[in-house]
């Protein structure tokens, strides 16, 4: 793993040379630069021999955090072979970020080969254009491949959210896939909530880290699709 600058003063960590690979942009959840919380969820995806790139982003800036997520992109893309080829993947309002985008990546001259969304909060408006995702699916756009995954005892944000997401996709036509697993809003994605500090860090339990292995496979399997 590296760690470099994707942007003035904002950090990323690399996992494996992406330039010629399937590669993952990895966005985690509602923090402010918390990449280290997708950790073993990183590591486990680069063991699986693929590249992956995790930003830190801020969802508490102004602008709700669109311009570390639009930056990171930009980088991502900069740094593979084909860059239409990269995979977007969000966890929970990371999810929600990724699903926003790719739904209107036309917009910005871009587009993905597949997009993945664990636990993704596609109730409220995506921070980088301000929209529930699931009202603009209609239009012209390139209907981009997403694997959705949700852990039924998730607390956080329903599993109905995510089946709702994907009957609205499926009533516009785009490709969709949903994965329901025995895993909770942290675990997904290889996280524990600390609630003295009240942020999701890194889990380094067993339990979790045997979630985050599942979850590695099934999105290493969509990301090769």
């Amino acid at each position: 793993m590296q760690t470099v600058e994707y942007a003035a003063d904002r950090l990323a960590d690399v996992f494996v040379d992406s330039s010629s690979r399937p590669t993952v942009l990895l966005w985690h959840g509602q923090q402010a630069d918390a990449r280290s919380s997708v950790r073993p969820l990183s590591e486990l995806l680069a063991g699986h021999g693929l590249g992956v790139i995790v930003p830190d982003w801020n969802s508490y800036a102004d602008d709700g955090g669109r311009d570390d997520l639009v930056r990171s992109v930009q980088f991502a893309r900069e740094r593979v072979d084909d860059p239409d080829g990269l995979v977007l993947a969000g966890w929970s309002m990371g999810g929600l970020a990724a699903a926003g985008l790719t739904i209107q990546a036309q917009q910005l001259g871009m587009c993905f080969a597949h997009t993945i969304c664990l636990a993704g909060a596609f109730m409220v408006a995506d921070p980088i254009f301000g929209h529930v995702p699931a009202a603009q699916l209609h239009g012209g756009a390139r209907r981009s491949p997403f694997t959705l995954l949700h852990g039924v005892s998730d607390r956080v944000i329903p599993v109905s959210m995510t089946r709702d997401f994907a009957a609205a996709l499926l009533r516009n036509n785009w490709p969709v896939r949903v994965v329901e697993l025995s895993a909770d809003h942290g675990s997904i994605a290889g996280a524990a909530y600390d609630a003295v500090a009240g942020r999701y860090s890194a889990a380094d339990d067993p339990a979790t880290l045997a979630v985050a292995a599942d979850v590695a496979a099934h999105l290493a399997d969509a990301a090769r699709r």
